[in-house]
């Protein structure tokens, strides 16, 4: 006899949600980021704060609340990305208003990041040091030659693109920080409206709990259970 559909679905696995792990990464980046360079007295430094903790928050509460409303889901889920775009916002106000630059995806250093594929705030932060410590060697250097290292996830062959002429100053550890938390909400709004489109269509096709609720009462019923 195969198993009866449950009442209450599994839910709560939110730690394992890919747009889970990176909102908290973007939470963790955040709050060390606004700790360095955002006056800890200012209303910004707890708002961005504020908002990197609600992407995350959100989302967990969204996983439990599945249980009995997947309406709520799609609503937590949906707040939480609204959370992490506020936040881009702020990051990109901290670079225009520092007269700091805006890296591209395809620049070459944002390109080394996305293939360091961070995991922790540590990984993020030595980044960070190697690509100084990389523009800090290039200072009185031609900026027409090449940067040829491999990249760090070792699995690509060697790369060779040319290094823009850029000031010391553009490339900062507050400019490097600011853009690798740019890119990592990138991914993670990109992971949620992955994750929303899929509870959506899940919504559609199997309803929500009270839908639940009458087919099992129906299951039971016909099975005299």
């Amino acid at each position: 006899m195969p198993d009866r559909e449950p009442l209450i679905p599994k839910h709560g696995g939110y730690r394992r949600l890919k747009g889970f792990q990176v909102a908290q990464l973007v939470h963790d980046v955040t709050r060390r980021f606004c700790d360095r360079y955002i006056d800890r007295r200012s209303r910004t430094h707890d708002q961005m704060v504020q908002a990197a903790r609600s992407g995350v928050q959100n989302i967990a509460e969204g996983s439990l609340a599945s249980a009995t409303s997947k309406k709520m889901e799609i609503k937590l889920t949906q707040v939480a990305r609204a959370s992490l775009e506020e936040l881009r916002l702020d990051y990109e106000d901290f670079l225009r208003q520092g007269g700091l630059e805006r890296l591209e995806p395809e620049d070459p250093v944002m390109v080394r990041f996305k293939g360091r594929r961070c995991r922790t705030l540590e990984d993020v932060q030595g980044w960070v040091v190697e690509e100084r410590e990389f523009f800090k060697d290039e200072q009185g250097r031609a900026r027409t030659g090449t940067d040829s290292r491999t990249s760090t996830d070792g699995c690509a062959p060697a790369m060779s693109v040319s290094v823009r002429a850029r000031p010391c100053q553009s490339l900062s550890s507050a400019c490097l920080a600011a853009n690798a938390a740019l890119s990592l909400i990138n991914l993670a709004t990109y992971l949620l409206d992955r994750q929303v489109a899929r509870l959506a269509r899940d919504f559609e096709t199997q309803g929500g709990f009270t839908e639940r609720l009458y087919r099992v009462r129906s299951s039971r019923r016909r099975g005299g259970g």
